[in-house]
């Protein structure tokens, strides 16, 4: 009887350690199972982060982008005005040391004639002075009469002849008086651009750049304009500052791209480049 029990009980007990060592791989599995829960949970909340972190960075690198974009326009734009100003003040410098010596070689002349005039005067008698003031009295009251639509005209095709027959200072002389003399006239917007011509077909490339700035300026809408800031470009290119005249061809092509100025501008640019490349290797 004793011995049945006793067996009873050990056969309990097996069964419970049994029943034990289940649970116990149960927990284990439920455990197990949320642990890996738990890491997905973690791995797609760093996921999410990680994307909104990307996110940011991607407007950040847009945003850094286009700033240094503006930041190198502004830089390029205001380094080739800088080259302008210095090329317009070199040509502004020497045409006012031309200036300068024309005024002194005027008064000398002029001093000159005046003391050759006050020679003449003293060895001539009271009596042919008198004569003389008598003989100028007849063309004493008499007007000048303005010039006509005919003499502007006249005047200006005079110019343009001097210029189609190569004599470019005598065109450039006569067009900047008839600038002088008709300032509102219609064709004083191509007179500029002519003044610009002469000093380009001289190869006074700083004077071309300066003439043809002023042109732009007092004309920014001229029909003509292309054709000045392709020259302008193409003076600064020839003094050897490629980097504004680049700037200007492209300013060329950016206002006026469907003129024959741009698409010369284009190959122009093209061939600079080329000589850049070929200077680096």
């Amino acid at each position: 009887m004793l011995r049945t029990d006793v067996n009873k009980l050990l056969t309990e007990s097996y069964a419970a350690k049994s029943d034990i060592d289940g649970l116990k791989e149960k927990t284990a599995g439920v455990a197990k199972e949320e642990s890996f829960n738990v890491v997905r949970m973690s791995q797609a909340e760093i996921q999410a982060q990680l994307s909104t972190v990307t996110g940011e960075m991607q407007k950040l690198s847009g945003r850094f982008d286009e700033n240094k974009y503006f930041v190198e326009k502004t830089l390029k734009d205001s380094t080739a005005e800088t080259e302008l100003l210095k090329t317009q003040m070199t040509a502004m410098e020497k045409q006012i040391r031309e200036i300068k010596d024309k005024l002194n070689a005027l008064e000398g002349d002029a001093k000159q004639q005046k003391e050759s005039a006050q020679d003449e005067k003293a060895k001539e008698p009271d009596s042919k002075a008198e004569e003389s003031g008598k003989e100028a009295q007849p063309n004493e009251g008499k007007t000048v009469k303005p010039k006509t639509p005919g003499d502007k005209g006249q005047q200006y095709e005079e110019a343009y002849s001097a210029y189609k027959n190569k004599h470019y200072k005598e065109a450039r002389e006569k067009f900047e008086a008839f600038i002088k003399e008709f300032p509102k006239d219609e064709r004083t917007d191509n007179a500029y651009f002519w003044v610009a011509e002469t000093y380009y077909n001289e190869k006074d490339f700083e004077g071309a750049i300066l003439a043809y700035e002023t042109h732009l300026k007092k004309y920014p809408n001229s029909q003509k304009a292309p054709g000045a800031l392709l020259k302008q470009g193409l003076s600064f290119i020839e003094i050897g500052d490629k980097k504004t005249g680049r700037v200007i061809l492209e300013q060329l092509i950016d206002r006026y791209p469907k003129t024959k100025e741009a698409d010369l501008a284009r190959k122009q640019l093209t061939n600079v480049k080329k000589t850049t490349t070929k200077k680096k290797k």
